[in-house]
Order: structure tokens, then C-alpha cells, then sequence
């Protein structure tokens, strides 16, 4: 079982990933915004982190970029998880130190799937 980080903004998102998660048996910890994300992966530091981009504050390119540079959150993945489908988000996510880019909506297998491949590495 690992400790899963979800950071999104939109309260349904939230509760919809943090259901499959849970689903998945796994812990999940929850943040609202890019900023509460990187303080709660510098408080709990969970197995993996699953990032919204489109967020107030700090969005989650931001965010990842923040945790993946820093030492002391640096070991945790990062999955992107968001609407934003173009190429470009796609390459500009992965720069900032993301792990995998999963497009919403998704199904309950596709983020099981991206799960499990992270988790392995």
C-alpha cells in the first residue's frame, strides 16, 4: 500500500481520484492548490504525488518543478494529471521533472495503470 498525494483544485476531481485511489488500496492524502501540495510533500512525504496543472497559487507545473528540485522531495514521482492535452504540455510537464502525464477524463484503469508503472521504478 502506498501513501498517495492528490493535488486539485476542483473538489469533484478531487474526490473522483481520491475514490479510485482508496479503490486501488492505497492512502490518500489530499491538497487544493500547487502550493498546499508542496507543503504537504515536504510534511508527509508520500510514495507519489498525482498533480492537477490548472490550479491557483502555484499551478502544477510550478509545483512539480518545485518538489522534484528540491532534496528533501526530490525521491517522490510526480504524475501529472490534468486536461491539458497538447503536446507541449505534455513535453513542458515531463521538463519540470514529471514522472508520467495522464489526460482527463481518465478511466479507473488507465490511472491503476499509471500507478503501478510508477511504483515500479
Amino acid at each position: 500500500m502506498a501513501r498517495i498525494l492528490i493535488v486539485d483544485d476542483s473538489p469533484s476531481q478531487l474526490m473522483g481520484i481520491r475514490r479510485i485511489v482508496e479503490k486501488l488500496g492505497h492512502e490518500a492524502l489530499t491538497a487544493e492548490d500547487g502550493a498546499a501540495g508542496v507543503e504537504a510533500a515536504k510534511r508527509e512525504l508520500p510514495d507519489m504525488i498525482l498533480m492537477d496543472v490548472v490550479m491557483p497559487n502555484l499551478n502544477g507545473f510550478q509545483a512539480t518543478r518545485s518538489i522534484t528540485r528540491d532534496p528533501a522531495t526530490s525521491h517522490i514521482p510526480v504524475v501529472l494529471v490534468t486536461t491539458k492535452d497538447q503536446d507541449t504540455d505534455r513535453v513542458w510537464g515531463m521538463r519540470q521533472g514529471a514522472k508520467a502525464y495522464l489526460t482527463k477524463p481518465f478511466s479507473e484503469g488507465d490511472l491503476s495503470d499509471v500507478i503501478g508503472q510508477v511504483m515500479k521504478r
